[in-house]
């Protein structure tokens, strides 16, 4: 299967995930939720509320970036997306649900995903795992992408 078919089989599967995820929390299938969802899963940059409603506005003029943010943490809350954290900047989002960590660039902003085995091993402080359920480990890098660390 060449790369446009596997893109197009992505899209497939993460629009039945979404419609099953909608299903199971009673939300109805907007045209406007299917819009922002698309926007979300095909972005590549772990998109801002702002990006997203930039993109959508193209088609559906009227659609607020209120209605944009709350729709995106809606999809937080049912299992569609994950908030990046961040430190000050508007929260991004990720539509990728697999096990990943990031690099943050801390000149441009540019946020990618990696895989690390070891980083997904690391075993939780005792006294955190005491005190705490940890139901996630994400790692966390920040630095210069390629770009910024040469220009």
């Amino acid at each position: 299967m060449g790369k446009v078919g596997k893109r197009a089989k992505a899209t497939e599967d993460a629009m039945r995930l979404f419609e099953g995820k909608c299903r199971e929390h009673n939300l109805s299938i907007t045209p406007q939720r299917v819009a922002i969802y698309r926007e979300l899963i095909s972005s590549t940059n772990h998109p801002s509320a702002v990006d997203i409603h930039n993109k959508v506005r193209e088609y559906f003029s009227n659609i607020s970036i209120d209605t944009v943010s709350r729709t995106l943490q809606t999809f937080q809350q049912i299992g569609l997306a994950k908030v990046l954290e961040s430190s000050g900047d508007p929260k991004r989002f990720d539509s990728n649900l697999e096990p990943h960590h990031h690099f943050r660039c801390m000149r441009c902003g540019k946020i990618i995903d990696f895989k690390h085995e070891m980083y997904d091993a690391l075993e939780v402080p005792r006294d955190i795992a005491d005190k705490y359920l940890v139901v996630d480990k994400k790692v966390h890098l920040e630095g210069l992408c390629d770009t910024c660390r040469t220009g």
